[in-house]
């Protein structure tokens, strides 16, 4: 008997090791996951800081050639005015008040805004497609989240640019959800046939295309009334 029962509390240890051991490791990648995800986080807001502040510059730049040009035509017909009625032009050419600027193509990014509409559809079909498991949904964008802030900040790091389609904690945070892969394919990753890995190539690496994702991914995390317009003017 005393042999017994030292088996048993031999094994009854062996398993609450095990049991320690495993707590400790989900902590760890809890931990982990936190800081990537405030990491990721802060990458989107900054980088949103960014886009809104060269949205303004092209604003302000393009509210400036127009004053110029409405300077210039007010001049122009100033002096027709003048001759019309016969009287003394003046000798000096009519200059503009600051140098002529050409007419120049946005500098602001076309393919992240052709990718934004259709990435925001992405999301918002998912949230709706999953609306009864609110946990669920905010689990996969802040997946999503974490895999576009890790391109976006190391866009050289092989790494990140490599993911296992059969790796568990993908399926079930991204891959099993109707638009998970969808959404990272508009990113930029692609699926060859037959392989079993997502790849983002890093020649196709677009940082603009990569911040509006992340801009949308936290907009959907953070705003409980995301997608919710659209889908109101759909009804």
């Amino acid at each position: 008997m005393p042999l017994l029962l030292t088996l048993r509390d031999r094994v009854r240890i062996r398993k609450e090791e095990e049991e320690k051991k495993s707590e400790r490791e989900r902590k760890k990648e809890r931990i982990r996951a936190g800081k990537a995800f405030l990491q990721a986080k802060r990458i989107a807001e900054e980088n949103e800081q960014q886009r809104l502040l060269a949205l303004r510059k092209a604003e302000k730049e393009e509210e400036r050639r127009a004053r110029e040009k409405v300077l210039q035509k007010l001049e122009v017909d100033k002096l027709e005015r003048k001759r019309a009625h016969g009287l003394p032009l003046e000798s000096r050419a009519v200059k503009p008040s600051g140098p002529i600027i050409q007419e120049k193509k946005s500098s602001l990014p076309v393919k992240s805004v052709q990718k934004d509409e259709p990435m925001r559809e992405c999301l918002r079909s998912l949230k709706h497609t999953y609306k009864d498991d609110h946990a669920r949904v905010k689990r996969a964008f802040q997946t999503l989240l974490i895999y576009v802030g890790n391109v976006a900040r190391m866009p050289d790091e092989e790494k990140f640019r490599k993911i296992r389609l059969g790796n568990p904690h993908f399926q079930e945070r991204v891959g099993s959800l109707k638009g998970g892969i969808e959404f990272l394919e508009l990113c930029g990753f692609e699926r060859s046939e037959g392989s079993d890995f997502l790849i983002f190539p890093r020649d196709k690496v677009e940082i603009e295309v990569l911040n509006s994702a992340g801009s949308l991914l936290g907009s959907a995390i953070t705003n409980p009334f995301f997608g919710l317009f659209e889908k109101m003017r759909e009804d």
